[in-house]
């Protein structure tokens, strides 16, 4: 099958796909933040660069793209019809950094979750496995609960 569009708007929509700050990013540091997790961003002095670290937990949490990281089983990762062989090897160059980042963090001793983005419609499961990988309730240790126009805050247990 041939690109609908020209190679030059193909290129432009190519540039503004972002690394940093997406939305499936932003929706993760939104869940984190509600639930009272403090945490630092892209840092720079770890391997992967992870996109959030919680230095309490010593967790690195990754927020793939399905398509970008090769989600296997995931519809979003279906290969383009067009330069199949540049795009298996792009993503498969991107698998294996994913590993190799992973593999390095957990030699340092830090544990890693990744959360993809076919995922964040069930946030819920999002938040059990990042609860399961601090080992923290939050339901329980700081969770905001929605009241009546206020927000309030259950007490800590630390």
């Amino acid at each position: 099958m041939v690109d609908h569009i020209s190679p030059e708007a193909r290129s432009n929509n190519m540039r503004r796909v972002r690394g940093k700050n997406t939305k499936p990013e932003l929706l993760v540091r939104k869940i984190l933040h509600r639930l009272g997790y403090r945490f630092r961003l892209h840092r720079k002095d770890l391997p992967g660069r992870p996109d959030i670290f919680l230095p309490k937990y010593k967790l690195a949490i990754f927020v793939h793209g399905c398509f970008w990281h090769g989600h296997t089983g995931c519809k979003r990762a279906k290969l383009p019809e067009t330069r199949r062989e540049f795009w298996t090897t792009k993503i498969g160059q991107n698998r294996l950094r994913d590993c190799m980042a992973v593999s390095s963090l957990q030699t340092l001793g830090i544990a890693t979750v990744t959360v993809w983005e076919c995922e964040l419609k069930y946030q819920d499961k999002v938040t059990k496995r990042i609860d399961g990988a601090t080992g923290r309730d939050s339901r329980v240790d700081g969770e905001a609960t929605e009241g009546e126009g206020s927000r309030q805050t259950a007490a800590r247990s630390d």
